[in-house]
């Protein structure tokens, strides 16, 4: 059998698997209405929380600095990517959230799969969430470090795992999301804290859903909740509606990581237009309270009206809502009729979500109006009536 039949045969297994990704065409900017095939809908399964990615504020830094430094960083950092614009966005995105020094990032996947592999490798030990964001759990196994998985949320079970591998080893690392982007649920961040600093561990909190979301000025749940991990992962992509990411630490971790994460040592910089636009996005964030305060009203509407339809909604008072389905293939046909009434919101499969637990991931926007959520409640209504 030829390469490119093996390759189709993949495909079909896929597709039999109720597993097949087809991504939609989106025309213009992101907000609570895009155009997908030339049609508006209202997007419900954006991290654009709230409503930055195309704030004139950040177009107008992205136009000022590609006028005056260009469009591309033109090499990796440790080589002449480096520019004004990478250091002025590490210096204000550390001072946000506490830290003495942060490394920018082009992506969040990179700096979780990058910053896990330069603390930890063998003769260590990493415990991971059983939910973590695939980037986190792509650093752990790229490590080569010894990893041991706890189950969801379960302080306990860390507890139980630390107290039997946690000696045996050189350095190790508790690793979780603060905010799990599939489930809405929030880590114990205080318990793992404690437990960290009981068994001479480092705390690694990725941010990602929550900064810009919870606590003080959109510092995070850690922020909130009084935690200071040893190292912080933050998203420039969803709340800040950019790009990139930063990781915010003390001035020697994030120097090892600067020297040891693959991602950030043999990758070009992110474009310097990227860097001013975040921090741009920076003032803006810290002065949204009003749009945080939208944001989790439009959530806590939409997760309470959804449950009286009948939709399995877990409990949350996050701005991520997942309704489960179960199924592949109904969890598609649901998110296809959904988008024949105008709304969109994506099926989520595995591998992404554990087996049998295909969802309907919700997310409003600060940016959507009472009148958006009674649509979409409409077109969830709806469903109950189709054969």
């Amino acid at each position: 059998m030829g390469f490119q039949t093996q390759i189709r045969e993949a495909l079909s297994e896929l597709e039999a698997a109720g597993l097949l990704r087809r991504p939609l065409r989106i025309s213009g900017p992101q907000g609570p209405t895009v155009d997908i095939d030339g049609r508006p809908v209202l997007c419900f399964c954006s991290n654009n929380y709230l409503g930055l990615a195309n704030h004139p504020a950040l177009v107008a830094a992205s136009q000022a600095a590609a006028h005056a430094e260009g469009v591309g960083a033109a090499a990796p950092r440790l080589i002449t990517g480096t520019m004004d614009a990478h250091r002025d966005a590490e210096m204000a995105y550390a001072g946000f959230v506490g830290t003495p020094a942060a490394a920018l990032f082009s992506t969040g996947y990179a700096a979780n799969v990058g910053t896990v592999q330069a603390l930890v490798g063998p003769g260590d030990v990493v415990f991971s969430d059983a939910l973590n964001h695939a980037s986190l759990i792509d650093g752990c196994r790229l490590s080569r470090a010894k990893v041991y998985v706890y189950s969801h949320r379960d302080a306990d079970h860390l507890e139980s795992l630390l107290g039997r591998h946690r000696p045996a080893s050189r350095r190790a690392l508790i690793v979780t999301d603060s905010l799990f982007s599939m489930d809405g649920t929030t880590a114990p961040l205080p318990d793992l804290e404690a437990l960290a600093r009981r068994f001479e561990a480092g705390l690694l909190v990725d941010e990602a859903h929550a900064l810009g979301v919870f606590g003080p000025e959109g510092r995070g749940l850690a922020a909130a909740q009084g935690v200071e991990p040893d190292v912080l992962i933050g998203t420039l992509g969803k709340s800040f509606g950019v790009a990139g990411a930063f990781v915010a630490a003390s001035e020697e971790v994030v120097s090892l990581i600067r020297n040891r994460a693959r991602s950030f040592v043999y990758s070009t910089a992110p474009p310097p237009l990227v860097a001013r636009a975040a921090i741009a996005a920076l003032a803006l964030v810290r002065d949204a309270d009003q749009a945080r305060k939208s944001l989790l009203s439009n959530a806590d509407r939409l997760r309470s009206e959804l449950r009286l339809l009948g939709f399995e909604v877990p409990d949350g008072d996050s701005q991520i809502l997942p309704v489960l389905i179960g199924e592949n293939d109904r969890t598609m046909q649901l998110s296809a009729k959904l988008l024949e009434r105008g709304i969109f919101v994506q099926g989520i499969r595995p591998p992404t979500v554990p087996e049998g637990t295909a969802r309907l991931r919700l997310t409003p926007m600060a940016t959507h109006r009472p009148e958006h959520i009674d649509q979409a409640i409409d077109a969830f209504a709806s469903l109950d009536c189709d054969p």
